[in-house]
């Protein structure tokens, strides 16, 4: 089994009254529900659509800084995810598909990759 992230950018959901957004909760649960039913859910879950909300964590000079908003200024920020842990790539396909359609709009699939191997 590996794991695979399935997500999509906030952007990609494009503009929809509320009532279509509410309309999207119970077939998004939906796809929850039969993940977890079979035994592939690990979890999911939307972001906060603020990016001043965000902060940062920055270790590269040797100190740890934390500041406010998101690390990088981007036209394009994670909206949510989710993540599976099933076979291959093609059931992580047919889940991608599935969210997609419980959502209403895009998602994006990657794998991760797999633990380094210590020596000890």
């Amino acid at each position: 089994m590996a794991q695979y992230l399935i997500f999509f950018n906030q952007q990609w959901v494009g503009d929809h009254p509320e009532e279509w957004y509410r309309g999207r909760v119970a077939p998004s649960r939906a796809v929850v529900d039969e993940m977890k039913a079979a035994g592939v859910f690990v979890f999911a879950g939307g972001l906060e659509e603020e990016p001043e909300k965000a902060f940062s964590a920055d270790a590269t000079s040797g100190t740890v800084m934390i500041t406010d908003g998101p690390y990088v200024e981007t036209k394009e920020f994670l909206g949510g995810f989710t993540v599976v842990d099933v076979p291959d790539d093609e059931a992580a396909k047919m889940w991608a598909g599935k969210v997609a359609e419980g959502c209403g709009w895009p998602q994006e699939v990657r794998r991760f990759k797999p633990w380094p191997q210590v020596s000890s």
